[in-house]
């Protein structure tokens, strides 16, 4: 198996400028534990379901 067969291509995307909350929201809406953060068509982070849970 490849990693574009496992792979999700509709990518939501967290701005960094929102909040731990709205993230966290998003997250728990499509049922996923990472969030790329983006900017300007670049990605400059991610943020997880642990980076919450712990922070």
């Amino acid at each position: 198996m490849q990693v574009n067969e496992a792979m999700t291509s509709d990518v939501k995307i967290a701005n960094p400028n929102q909040t731990i909350r709205d993230a966290a929201r998003l997250m728990a809406q499509i049922d996923v534990g990472v969030l790329p953060v983006g900017e300007n068509d670049r990605l400059v982070g991610m943020i997880t379901d642990r980076d919450i849970a712990i922070r």
